[in-house]
């Protein structure tokens, strides 16, 4: 049982860890001469990074990608901190549900940031507010990261929901 509840707070740690690159880091999308993200624009030639403002055409759905991914990895810390008060306070034989419903909420948040970003992106990058051509890229490795932060959260609410607390 030991074995399985560090199996556990590793891989949701390793969630949110994926949760906050993904979130913070700048390679949503990604060209030989810059990267973008749902925060700031950076050419790679000038090392000159422009933030994404209300002044971009698309910038509502930029705002929704920011404020799922930011629930989503507030949703995904909360649980882990459910999950450690009940892991001492539950009687023995119950579940961890609460626990579970918070971590599929974040796997929801960042199911929904991903699938916005994956369908406005032409959208997005062809902007003229870019001071730089960016159209002409492709995903990054954040953006990989979002996809698998989200099966990560929906396995691991689902561990959550099948768990009981065991001697």
């Amino acid at each position: 049982m030991l074995i399985l509840l560090a199996f556990i707070i590793v891989f949701h740690i390793t969630s949110a860890a994926l949760l906050f690159i993904s979130t913070i880091d700048n390679a949503w999308w990604v060209g030989d001469n810059f990267s973008t993200d749902v925060w700031r624009m950076c050419d790679r030639n000038t090392s000159i990074c422009m933030a994404i403002t209300d002044q971009f055409r698309e910038y509502q759905s930029i705002q929704a990608v920011q404020a799922t991914m930011i629930l989503s990895t507030i949703f995904c810390c909360v649980a882990f901190l459910v999950f450690i008060l009940q892991l001492f306070r539950l009687k023995q034989g119950e579940r961890f549900v609460l626990t579970s419903i918070i971590q599929l909420l974040s796997c929801l948040c960042v199911m929904i940031a991903a699938s916005i970003y994956t369908d406005r992106h032409e959208e997005l990058h062809k902007s003229m507010e870019y001071s730089i051509e960016v159209s002409e890229g492709q995903y990054g490795y954040s953006f990989v990261l979002a996809w698998i932060a989200f099966a990560f959260t929906l396995i691991s609410g689902v561990m959550y929901l099948v768990l009981r607390k065991r001697k």
